[in-house]
């Protein structure tokens, strides 16, 4: 599934929401903007690479290693993917 150009930040919200949901059983109702990926909602290095996976299908192209290492928050998340979406 590729990303619309046009995915809005509540659209990526969602589907981060959905995603990380999905992927690691997380609580929605855990998964606030402000959220930590680390402290909040236990997500290890392991996990990490494979949500950054799951990106690149949702997307078709590869988060930058840096802005990967960047990334602490549930809005760091959508604020990455609207960046990347709108390239």
């Amino acid at each position: 599934m590729t990303a619309l150009i046009t995915a809005s930040k509540e659209e990526i919200f969602e589907w981060t929401v959905q995603t990380l949901h999905d992927m690691f059983e997380i609580d929605k109702a855990a998964i606030t903007p402000q959220a930590n990926l680390y402290t909040d909602l236990d997500i290890d290095s392991i996990d990490a690479v494979d949500l950054a996976v799951k990106v690149k299908e949702y997307t078709g192209k590869r988060l930058q290693p840096e802005t990967f290492k960047a990334v602490r928050t549930v809005d760091d998340v959508v604020n990455a993917l609207f960046a990347l979406v709108g390239e």
